[in-house]
């Protein structure tokens, strides 16, 4: 397993976090996620997934990785 850093655009709270991490944690492979809206980095521990899937799960949530 491993933990790839992303720069997310947009999260301002708690709640933003939340749903960045919901939307990640349902691509096959995500074994875990942490959203930090004070520095904008998103922590995601796995396997098998792709930056692809990340952008498409966080642009669901309505934020944009940058």
């Amino acid at each position: 397993m491993a933990t790839t850093n992303y720069t997310v655009e947009g999260m301002t709270c708690g709640h933003c976090e939340m749903s960045v991490q919901e939307e990640i944690g349902e691509i096959a492979g995500v074994t875990a996620v942490n959203a930090d809206h004070k520095t904008g980095q998103v922590a995601v521990e796995g396997a098998g997934f792709t930056d692809e899937q990340v952008s498409a799960a966080v642009a669901e949530a309505g934020y944009k990785v940058v």
